[in-house]
């Protein structure tokens, strides 16, 4: 077999006359954290959900700022009351009005609200949604009845209330009236004016006994308010309604007290220093429901990563110890994790409640019931990873060398196992959150004293209203659920990220 000969002329060194040597690499080298990183950014859903994260995060420490109200104002009468905010409200968008529907209403209702508008100012009815057409017989003649449905403002609805105020209390409002011009007490009427219906401060006007008005020929009111001047409890010089010549008594003197129709509207306007405003409207304690659930949230948030902290803290080193040492250590530690673990949280937490919280306060107690078994699924991953990595040459090297067993734990075999135990803490949170969350809802842990409200608390008060008032227990449950979901997405994207089998893969 012949081969073909190259001639030598066609020969060349490449590096001739040149000193070789290592080439430095061209790109720049990535770090382990790095390298996870650029896969965690690569995973839309748990980028998408660290997103969500931070808002929730920040609206619960800037939401109770922005609020106009502490978590512990509460009131008396606007409960369960829809989201109002009156700028909003006044543009007509069909949100933040404060409306609710009320059907069936006949027309002693209609002027019902029509008595508070031309008394207020303030008229109730946003809108007849519906009218209603129906024959029935009164005294043998068939006569037809309206009935209709309507949105009203619920917060002015409210219309008038009655309030027994001391003397001073009493002149103070007429002070601020005449400061602001802003009217708060109207002229008191008799319950004997109006029939005896001494449960219906808004009906100012002539009636029969069933609370319809009786109309002048004009088909106006006709006001019934007192003018007994030997009637009046104290001496009132504020301002008067329109009509009023100065006869009209504002104050009815009663047991060492001064009986009053207040317009609350405005009575609140005097108490707090601003309208209503209620972004998320108010639950079945009066309470704000927008600052609620931010204060609701921190403290679920600062609570779970506490118990996180703690539950890793004893998790890591009793499954260090479990792991690197394995056969009698491990077998009778793993015992102890077995009964840990057989016992109810719930059965735990509410013995705690009962007995320990007296010594510890309600929070020390609740969290002792976390801590108890909480640390056993971290130790069970770590003593994994002790299991996996103990064995590996680099640890026998550095036991050759003389590395004592502490500096092999902690030094060597920990921090590689460290990205699965930060991972598993991450979706620790949620959790300890839905646990939190389920023993305050049923009202076997109660941190109101503590927090001042926690999510569970505004659920359980919520769906005590959920028919009528819907808003109650829909924004914290939809916080609730951002909240669940973003740190279950975002801890499954670390896991994936801090997986080393997948290390250096960009694909």
């Amino acid at each position: 077999m012949e081969y073909e000969k190259i001639p030598a002329e066609q020969f060349r060194f490449v590096q001739e006359n040149e000193k070789l040597h290592d080439i430095a690499l061209q790109t720049k080298s990535r770090g382990f954290f790095a390298d996870a990183m650029l896969r965690f950014r690569k995973n839309k859903s748990s980028v998408i959900a660290a997103w969500i994260l931070l808002i929730l995060i920040l609206y619960s420490i800037v939401a109770p700022m922005l609020s106009p109200y502490n978590v512990r104002d509460k009131d008396d009468l606007y409960i369960n009351y829809p989201p109002y905010v009156r700028s909003i409200a006044e543009m007509k968008l069909g949100f933040l009005d404060g409306a609710t529907v009320m059907n069936g209403q006949g027309e002693a209702s209609m002027d019902y609200w029509r008595g508070i508008a031309e008394e207020t100012g303030f008229d109730p009815v946003l809108k007849i949604v519906g009218t209603h057409e129906s024959q029935v017989m009164n005294r043998g003649k068939l006569v037809t009845r309206y009935t209709f449905d309507i949105e009203v403002n619920s917060f002015w609805s409210l219309g008038m209330v009655m309030r027994a105020l001391s003397y001073k209390e009493f002149q103070n409002i007429q002070d601020w009236q005449n400061e602001t011009g802003i009217q708060v007490i109207y002229p008191y009427v008799e319950s004997s004016a109006i029939n005896g219906l001494t449960d219906r401060p808004n009906i100012w006007y002539k009636c029969d006994s069933k609370g319809n008005a009786v109309l002048d020929k004009d088909g106006n009111f006709v006001p019934v308010y007192c003018n007994d001047p030997s009637k009046a409890g104290a001496e009132y010089n504020s301002l008067r309604i329109p009509g009023d010549d100065g006869s009209y008594v504002y104050g009815y003197g009663k047991s060492g007290a001064v009986q009053c129709r207040l317009f609350y509207y405005n009575y609140y306007i005097y108490k707090t220093g601003h309208e209503p405003m209620y972004i998320m409207g108010t639950n079945s304690v009066g309470q704000d429901i927008f600052c609620g659930i931010g204060v609701g949230a921190r403290f679920s948030l600062l609570f779970a990563l506490l118990v996180s902290a703690i539950n890793l803290t004893i998790g890591a080193i009793y499954g260090a110890i479990e792991g690197y040492y394995g056969g009698w250590v491990d077998m009778t530690l793993e015992r102890v994790s077995d009964i840990l673990s057989g016992v109810p949280f719930v059965v735990v937490t509410t013995l705690f409640q009962l007995h320990l919280a007296q010594k510890v306060g309600v929070v020390g107690s609740f969290l002792f019931a976390f801590v108890l078994t909480g640390w056993i699924g971290m130790a069970a991953l770590t003593r994994r990873q002790f299991y996996r990595f103990k064995g590996q040459e680099f640890i026998l090297a550095a036991r050759t060398l003389g590395a004592s067993d502490k500096r092999l734990m902690f030094k060597h075999i920990f921090p590689n196992g460290i990205g699965s135990i930060i991972t598993s803490c991450a979706l620790v949170i949620p959790g300890v959150i839905s646990s939190e969350t389920s023993m305050t809802y049923l009202g076997i842990v109660n941190l109101q004293d503590f927090a001042g409200t926690t999510i569970g608390t505004l659920l359980s008060q919520g769906n005590s209203a959920v028919t009528t008032a819907p808003h109650a227990a829909l924004y914290p449950s939809i916080f609730l659920g951002l909240l669940m979901i973003s740190f279950n997405l975002f801890g499954n994207g670390l896991r994936d990220a801090f997986n080393p089998t997948t290390r250096g893969i960009d694909d």
